[in-house]
């Protein structure tokens, strides 16, 4: 059960202050009755509400992907930095969502956002071993004891020891190398830790994949959309939510 205010108010009909007045103004109605107290409990999936003659499909949770962009942080808020909740439109930042776990300032790719607390906490922890796959530029040549190294568990300059991760080279060439590393754990500024560890600087970071869903290449830098209901079945499904 919800609140008649919040729940208009989540389907982008204005501010709270802006849904009390359009119901106070008579200008709802629930199941075939005009309500004007803004505090009645209802459940929105069996209750058909209709604002200013038009019926509406209420949805509580919303799931995106976003294409995050270089210089924009992954926070719901920053005095001094644009976020990446500032990128999504109005009817969207309504639902409050916040990011999935998080890139850094300066790296890019794919990054989920939602205002559901157990898929975000399903999502991040390693107890449901959900891969994250970045590709990567380093500013040296990886090589092989590299490959061991992630493989067998990077300790990190705090002494933290990382999960096993695998790290693929895909070029090597005079200016260092292009790789593609997955990992199933969000340490600050993990896999670029992991490489200073080996003495190697990433130079150029992006997140092509996350819980098996890949970047969608149709989305420039700064552009998102929701997620398909296959691509939530099939994450639903690998960290075993209903």
């Amino acid at each position: 059960m919800e609140r008649l205010d919040k729940i208009i108010s989540n389907m982008g009909y204005g501010s709270r202050k802006d849904v009390k007045k359009i119901i106070k103004d008579g200008r709802v109605k629930v199941d075939g009755e005009v309500v004007k107290d803004n505090n009645k409990q209802l459940d929105p999936q069996k209750s058909k509400i209709i604002v200013n003659g038009e019926e509406i499909s209420y949805k509580k949770y919303i799931y995106l992907m976003m294409n995050k962009p270089d210089g924009v942080i992954s926070a719901t808020s920053d005095d001094y930095d644009k976020t990446v909740i500032d990128l999504l439109e109005v009817e969207d930042q309504v639902f409050e969502p916040f990011p999935i776990g998080r890139l850094d300032k300066d790296t890019v790719g794919l990054l989920f956002l939602t205002n559901d607390g157990d898929f975000n906490h399903r999502l991040i922890s390693p107890k449901w071993h959900v891969d994250k796959v970045y590709y990567a530029k380093i500013d040296k040549d990886v090589t092989s004891e590299d490959v061991v190294a992630f493989k067998e568990g990077i300790v990190l300059d705090d002494g933290y020891k990382c999960m096993s991760a695998k790290l693929e080279v895909l070029n090597n060439s005079k200016e260092g190398s292009e790789v593609k590393v997955t990992v199933r754990e969000g340490k600050y500024h993990q896999v670029k830790r992991m490489f200073e560890a080996q003495g190697k600087k990433v130079v150029y970071l992006k997140r092509i994949s996350f819980a098996g869903i890949k970047l969608d290449e149709n989305l420039e830098e700064g552009e998102y959309r929701e997620l398909t209901e296959d691509e939530m079945k099939a994450i639903k499904q690998k960290i075993k939510m209903q």
